[in-house]
């Protein structure tokens, strides 16, 4: 049996009055699914729950199904996006409503990822972490191409400036890539609000603490907001531990937190 461990938690942050992050964890562990929003009159808000519940439904609905997984995922999202572009019509206030996502999925003994904008994806394996999707930002894609540096990058004007998210007609850019996934290995999945705060390296020292899952990822949150908490904070944590016998204590204990589905 696999034992996987995971929790999830989000929180207003210090200078925001509304979350206009969602997130949602498969009571089963099959999937876990982040997404942060971004829109006024209460779009990104909306644009998030959109999209979390949308992917939720498509992955439930066609689990089972002889869909392959990178199909799947891609389906889900696109479905995601006709469903917050629907609502932009039907709402006109909030016609600039959109939201990242990133969902990983463990179907068939295989892991998979899907993510649009800069929400991230962490694995920590071997005492080390490494960012494993790549911002679908202005910043970040003129980091890679050389124009700027990452020093410049991490105050950019423009790092929050977004090439490609859900709820836009030329969505072209669903990256969907086989995940590898060892036991031992702790996932991350978190909204930029954590990331805008929290350093890499302090993230990494974070998730090295052999703590339970909700403390974790109380630990990170808590950084985050006291690092200035500018955001929305949202951090999803998924333990692999392989094929073992599942025991009892604390630091074994699974949390299933499901924000506004």
């Amino acid at each position: 049996m696999i034992n996987r461990r995971f929790t999830g938690l989000t929180d207003t942050g210090v200078v925001r009055s509304v979350n206009q992050d969602n997130f949602y964890i498969d009571p089963g562990g099959r999937f876990f699914i982040v997404a942060d929003g971004m829109g006024g009159h209460a779009g990104g808000e909306e644009a998030s729950l959109i999209a979390t519940r949308e992917i939720q439904a498509y992955l439930e609905t066609h689990w089972k199904s002889d869909i392959p997984s990178r199909i799947l995922l891609e389906q889900a999202f696109l479905e995601a996006n006709k469903a917050i572009l629907i609502d932009q019509q039907d709402h006109p206030e909030r016609v600039d409503m959109g939201t990242t996502a990133l969902a990983i999925i463990f179907r068939d003994n295989q892991p998979w990822r899907a993510h649009i904008g800069d929400s991230r994806l962490y694995r920590f394996r071997d005492i080390e972490l490494e960012q494993i999707t790549e911002d679908h930002t202005w910043v970040a894609r003129a980091l890679k191409m050389g124009n700027i540096t990452r020093e410049q990058a991490t105050t950019h004007p423009w790092r929050h400036v977004l090439f490609q998210c859900l709820g836009r007609k030329d969505v072209n850019t669903i990256e969907i890539v086989h995940l590898d996934v060892q036991s031992g290995d702790r996932l991350l999945l978190c909204s930029d609000g954590l990331t805008e705060e929290v350093s890499d390296e302090t993230i990494e020292q974070l998730l090295k603490q052999q703590r339970s899952c909700e403390i974790v990822a109380q630990n990170l949150v808590e950084t985050a907001k006291k690092a200035g908490g500018s955001d929305n904070i949202t951090v999803v944590i998924v333990v692999e531990e392989g094929e073992t016998q599942r025991v009892q204590g604390d630091d074994l204990d699974t949390r299933v937190d499901i924000r506004g589905i």
